[in-house]
């Protein structure tokens, strides 16, 4: 079992990459473009990464930005599924506070069904927004319980997924469909395939957690990076073998960017990262242009910021790219990298993941 379950988490490695590399989708929606225009770049870049050899494909849950069209995870993954034929599609992640786990067994169970053995479920415990906003989408202003309760929230999930509660639990004759119920229903057929679950984290909580459990692990690097190596060490001094993988998995979110030139990476990610200044100081909106970035007047305070945030940012010419991926896996040790682009053109990110898989010699599309 533990086999097989595998076998659905670790990937190959291609080309001359040290371990599997993998894209992390925000869906990000540049100043002059529309969310159709962001979610057609998706499209894109899946069958690109799909082509070209990345081993999975992955968009998060953000909710109350502008500039993020990924609300919906699983409403996007249906659409990229009915576009891709092979990679692996998942979140990363649904932040399970915010739904009732019933709902989200569903809404995988529906994508498993669309796509059979490539979908992942990555699990987070944060909002994925302000406090206003996570109060709207719980319909309560307790958020410390919502994550408080997550260990309870993610073993509830777990359960519908396997159809498995015991004996006279109150939700024992309640069924995630589509689902293993449908197998054991009179003249049932299901797939023998369930979303694997991953835990997602920026601190030590889900490390430990997903140690203890046995699950993959996938850590955030891309805005964490000062928490990665000890959230690393400590996902894999608690992990215990379960039937999902008998040795821990971990991946790594990378904000990545190549471009043809240097110059016109350090445009690009000076653009992303005023979005940043931008929504850290509580106003979000659409990814600037590089343009408007290099006529801003950055405060010292902004200033440093960028300095700090670009410097976890992997950016320059394609060779420097890959030079900076392979000193973070030889740092962190990580299973799997994990890319994101950001930037304000979505062919500037097309570009930069067709970039990286030509400087490791990934498969031609």
């Amino acid at each position: 079992m533990a086999a097989d379950a595998a076998e659905e988490i670790r990937g190959t490695a291609h080309g001359t990459a040290p371990v599997p590399l993998s894209v992390l989708d925000l869906v990000t929606v540049g100043a002059g473009r529309t969310a159709g225009d962001a979610l057609r770049t998706s499209v894109d870049i899946a069958r690109l990464a799909e082509a070209r050899g990345f081993h999975r494909y992955w968009v998060a849950e953000h909710h109350s930005m502008p500039g993020v069209a990924s609300s919906s995870p699983a409403v996007i993954l249906a659409y990229l599924a009915a576009h891709t034929g092979r990679i692996r599609l998942g979140s990363g992640g649904v932040m399970l506070p915010n739904h009732a786990p019933l709902v989200i067994a569903e809404q995988f169970g529906t994508l498993e069904a669309m796509a059979p053995g490539r979908v992942d479920l990555g699990l987070g415990r944060a909002p994925g927004t302000d406090g206003a906003t996570a109060a709207a989408l719980r319909r309560t202003d307790r958020l410390h319980e919502g994550a408080d309760d997550f260990p309870q929230q993610l073993a509830e999930l777990i359960r519908f997924l396997d159809d498995d509660f015991p004996d006279g639990h109150p939700y024992g004759r309640i069924h995630a469909v589509p689902g293993p119920v449908q197998a054991t229903s009179a003249g049932g057929v299901q797939s023998p395939h369930r979303p694997p679950v991953w835990l997602l984290g920026s601190s030590g909580f889900s490390a430990r957690l997903a140690g203890t459990l046995g699950l993959p692990f996938a850590f955030a690097h891309h805005f964490s990076a000062q928490n990665t190596i000890p959230a690393l060490d400590l996902y894999r001094e608690s992990f215990r073998p379960s039937a999902v993988l008998d040795e821990p998995y971990a991946l790594i979110g990378v904000a990545a960017l190549a471009a043809d030139d240097e110059k016109e990476a350090r445009r690009q990610v000076l653009a992303a990262a005023l979005n940043m200044v931008r929504l850290r100081t509580g106003r979000p909106g659409l990814v600037p242009t590089p343009e408007e970035a290099e006529a801003y007047d950055f405060s010292p305070t902004e200033r440093e910021f960028v300095r700090s945030w670009n410097a976890n940012v992997v950016h320059g010419t394609a060779d420097e790219v890959r030079a900076g991926l392979d000193d973070l896996h030889k740092r962190t040790g990580a299973d799997e990298l994990m890319l994101t682009a950001n930037a304000h053109s979505g062919d500037v990110r097309l570009r930069s993941y067709e970039l990286v898989a030509d400087a490791y010699g990934l498969p031609a599309a």
